[in-house]
């Protein structure tokens, strides 16, 4: 249900478009957020043909997209966007007078302490952010890219060649940027909104036009016979990523009012639902609200390709594909008949920086630390750990039953489309289960929620985890009883054994 019309009165953004915000009946915030990325969608075209690195040096490039980058935080978000700008020169001045041995570990305490007490006080102070202007969504998105950048920057200063993965070596900075190189990534208008997150190195590329060269000659262009590198066009690419948008916008109209959340929370619905509806609404309401994040991120990867900046390659026909900085797969997403590939899909970006910064370096249990950290970034919402804590259950339980039967559903393609059938239910009903804490926020209605379902995926996971890896180590007694001691004698890496600090 739409809030009422004194509601969009109370922001620290601007008022101008206020009679918008009575016209259409949506709250301020959200129509001063859709007009800034209308707007930047056009300022992205004109930035593309009027300020192209033939046109304009990288300095120009820099300044430009930087100051309108600051306009849109100021208008959005009036003087909170001031902690935007404060944990940017926080982290800069960590940036260049840290030692590169400590930069990395400086920068991700600064960023995400930052981050922490702002959640902190929104949660606690303004009452769980009904009332206040979020500015929180630009603030994780540049915490992302200090704390990314930072073990960069130690990657390609600190370490040494060998000691780095292919991912590492292939982003790592070999050089601190100036204060306008890092103002430029941090606040630049194509991503201060809605992001996402990009490798410092491709931005730096883009600004300076060396992005598509780049890509094309990881792509072996000229060795194909091409004499030249083409100067491909975004415009297929934004046109599609709009009408997704415009879907998506559509379908949230129509569809997800209709069906909200709490509903599931109900006293009257869960007295008088049976289980099975009870999962039926369940399944129907959570797919119905990924439309306003489809809608988001989708406009803001358009809005990113409309300016030149996101061109990924050549797929294997030859077309052009713009998905460098892409944050989600909606077909993915929506096929998804296993719990990684889902994970894989949504929220790229942010996949890729929870990799980046913990999950390849975490000395002990990568999965939970990085769930962890992941909650942690996300706010201090209780249903948010909630949704995390059982995220590693449910992970570690569906890696355990598919490393265990999988191998018996390959035998034909009957059989093999009735496991895909049944896995891509039980993946989209154990999503449904997951997230809806997400989308509650408090401890009481979670606590409901849960009963409502009975704990059902936590006492499967109870059951499964145990029995699995029993049933896993008698199977490798069984073909060889030498095989342990083997092991032992000569360790395999694995990512429980401690390793060398990074």
């Amino acid at each position: 249900m739409a809030e009422p019309p004194s509601i969009p009165f109370r922001t620290t953004g601007s008022r101008l478009l206020h009679p918008l915000s009575v016209l259409f009946n949506v709250p301020l915030d959200q129509v001063n957020f859709a007009v800034c990325q209308s707007f930047a969608l056009f300022a992205a075209f004109w930035f593309r043909l009027y300020l192209s690195p033939s046109r304009a040096g990288a300095i120009v490039r820099h300044v430009v997209i930087t100051m309108i980058g600051i306009y849109f935080a100021i208008f959005c978000f009036g003087w909170y966007s001031l902690h935007i700008f404060i944990e940017v020169s926080l982290c800069y001045c960590i940036m260049i007078t840290a030692s590169v041995s400590n930069i990395h570990r400086y920068s991700f305490v600064a960023a995400m302490g930052y981050l922490t007490l702002c959640q902190i006080s929104r949660v606690y102070i303004f009452n769980y952010g009904l009332l206040a202007t979020d500015f929180s969504g630009p603030l994780m998105i540049v915490t992302q890219k200090i704390t990314s950048l930072a073990f960069q920057i130690h990657d390609g200063l600190g370490r040494k060649d060998e000691e780095l993965t292919t991912e590492q070596r292939r982003l790592a900075v070999s050089a601190r940027p100036t204060l306008l190189e890092y103002c430029s990534y941090h606040l630049n208008f194509l991503g201060i909104l809605a992001g996402p997150t990009s490798s410092y190195k491709d931005y730096i590329a883009f600004i300076e036009g060396n992005h598509i060269d780049m890509k094309l000659i990881e792509e072996h262009w000229k060795q194909k016979g091409f004499s030249k590198f083409p100067d491909p066009s975004p415009l297929r690419a934004v046109a599609n990523k709009m009408l997704i948008t415009f879907i998506c916008l559509v379908w949230f109209t129509v569809i997800t009012k209709n069906f909200p959340i709490s509903y599931n929370v109900d006293d009257k619905f869960i007295s008088e639902a049976s289980f099975f509806r009870k999962l039926c609404y369940l399944f129907i309401s959570v797919h119905a609200s990924r439309p306003k994040y489809y809608f988001a991120w989708t406009l803001a990867d358009a809005i990113n390709n409309a300016a030149g900046f996101g061109f990924s390659g050549l797929d294997k026909n030859g077309n052009l594909r713009w998905n460098l900085i892409s944050n989600l797969n909606i077909w993915n997403i929506e096929t998804a008949t296993s719990f990684k590939m889902c994970l894989d899909s949504w929220n790229i970006q942010t996949g890729a920086w929870l990799k980046s910064v913990c999950y390849d370096r975490a000395p002990y249990y990568p999965t939970a630390l990085t769930f962890i950290l992941s909650a942690l970034w996300h706010g201090v919402y209780p249903g948010y750990y909630f949704t995390f804590t059982t995220a590693i259950l449910i992970t570690l339980a569906a890696r355990a039953m598919r490393s265990n039967f999988r191998r018996y559903f390959l035998s034909s393609r009957m059989i093999k489309v009735g496991y895909d059938i049944a896995t891509w239910a039980s993946t989209q009903l154990a999503l449904c289960y997951i997230v809806t804490p997400f989308l509650l926020l408090a401890t009481e209605p979670t606590i409901k929620f849960y009963k409502s379902m009975y704990f059902h995926f936590h006492i499967l996971c109870a059951l499964v985890l145990p029995i699995l890896a029993v049933k896993k180590q008698k199977s490798v007694t069984q073909i060889d009883p030498t095989f342990l001691k083997a092991k032992s004698s000569n360790p395999a890496p694995n990512r429980q054994q401690p390793k060398k600090e990074q």
